[in-house]
């Protein structure tokens, strides 16, 4: 019996299979180091890697050794500060991990905690590792430039590394059959006849039918056993690979009440959901709706930087999603997903139009839909009218209040964990 290990290297030299080994021994490290990481990081590098610290007494390992036995005292030659019974003081500083804030010392040592690098791919796996998407459904798969083979029958002409022997070699005894076939017949019938036939007096006779024998077994003996009609070879055909499709729409608030410190608070959100729709759909596209008393669909440089401000009438947005809904993105093929931010405040004549709009055009074709309202103030009445809604799309509608960019990371958790997807 032969194995096979795999010791192909990293780009850090490392071994493929110790490194996931490692990486589950440590599992519990490297979730707190990635939850710490997205309270402090900029969102903008939130798809990079991170170093990962480990205590060293949790990488030592048991060693055993022959000690000496017993209970032993000495006082060594030449000392001049201890005496029998005394215990020796511990050094100041440098016995721990290496990141202790005590003051220099001339004595004592220690080992640095131990650090290693974990990649994009393997922070977004740790990030989303405990959500899921609520009442996810692919919809409808659309082609891609990716291709599977896949087999469809048998063909007269192809790769002879695609022989089908068995289709082959079936077609073979076939074209022996019918070929042979009254051949065959009549030897049948010439061997019957010699049985029957006495060598005194009908020598004629045998000699014409055993001429007529030989001739049959000739023309039998002709037929190829095998003939390039013959060869049936497996068909294969490029079958585009599907792909299942996404939208997610960004809806922000760009009126006077938005500071540059709340639309960066809702920009953390927007690409924390961009980042985890990444991880369960390969075709997402993004549409970026800006409102004040009007409704725009922007490139995200002008929605997050634009300058523009005005009032504000949520209900603009919200058609403006209604109407490319209709034009670009049928509900039966698109799964779709919206996520709103604003400070709360709205037209108080409006709220009544958000709600109309929500529940009859919006909630009934998305996917999820999330609305986070950032700031210390009370709830407004866009915060109200939205929360009538929770008990009738309670599977399609999420609603969460944001004070600051610390609560963004928990806040999104709490909107997509398992528990609520389920």
């Amino acid at each position: 019996m032969a194995f096979i290990i795999d010791r192909r290297l990293n780009g850090k030299n490392k071994s493929l299979v110790n490194r996931k080994r490692f990486m589950k021994r440590y599992q519990k490290h490297i979730k707190e180091a990635v939850s710490e990481a997205v309270t402090r990081r900029k969102v903008t590098d939130i798809e990079n890697g991170e170093k990962i610290s480990i205590p060293k007494g949790d990488t030592s390992e048991p060693v055993f050794s022959h000690g000496q036995g017993g209970k032993t005292e000495r006082v060594y030659p030449g000392n001049k500060e201890f005496v029998r019974g005394d215990q020796i003081q511990r050094p100041d500083g440098g016995s721990g991990g290496g990141s202790g804030n005590g003051d220099a010392s001339n004595g004592g040592e220690g080992e640095d905690e131990f650090v290693f690098q974990i990649s994009q791919s393997e922070f977004l796996e740790y990030l989303f590792e405990d959500l899921a998407l609520p009442n996810m459904v692919k919809r409808h798969l659309m082609g891609s430039d990716q291709f599977d083979l896949k087999r469809a029958g048998v063909a007269s002409v192809g790769n002879p590394a695609q022989v089908n022997i068995v289709r082959s070699m079936r077609s073979a005894y076939a074209r022996r059959i019918a070929l042979g076939g009254k051949a065959r017949r009549r030897k049948k019938v010439i061997d019957l006849e010699l049985s029957y036939l006495k060598p005194s007096s009908d020598a004629v006779k045998i000699q014409a039918l055993e001429e007529e024998l030989s001739k049959l077994i000739t023309r039998l003996n002709k037929i190829p056993f095998l003939d390039e009609f013959d060869l049936k070879y497996n068909l294969q055909v490029k079958v585009p690979k599907p792909a299942p499709k996404a939208v997610m729409f960004c809806i922000m608030d760009v009126s006077g009440s938005m500071t540059q410190d709340i639309k960066e608070t809702a920009k953390r959100f927007f690409i924390l959901l961009y980042l985890f729709l990444k991880k369960n759909y390969e075709k997402i596209e993004v549409r970026f709706i800006r409102h004040h008393t009007l409704a725009q669909d922007v490139d995200e440089e002008t929605f997050f930087y634009s300058r523009e401000t005005g009032g504000t009438v949520v209900s603009s947005a919200l058609s403006c999603v209604a109407d490319i809904l209709k034009e670009d993105y049928p509900s039966e093929e698109w799964n779709i997903y919206c996520a709103q931010a604003s400070d709360g405040d709205n037209w108080m004549e409006d709220n009544d139009l958000c709600h109309q709009l929500m529940s009859t055009e919006i909630l009934p074709l998305v996917q999820y839909y999330t609305y986070i309202e950032i700031g210390d103030r009370q709830p407004q009445g866009l915060w109200h009218a939205y929360d009538n809604l929770m008990n009738d799309f309670e599977q399609q509608f999420s609603i969460q209040r944001v004070r600051n960019n610390a609560e963004i990371y928990p806040v999104f958790r709490e909107l997509f964990s398992k528990e609520e997807a389920e």
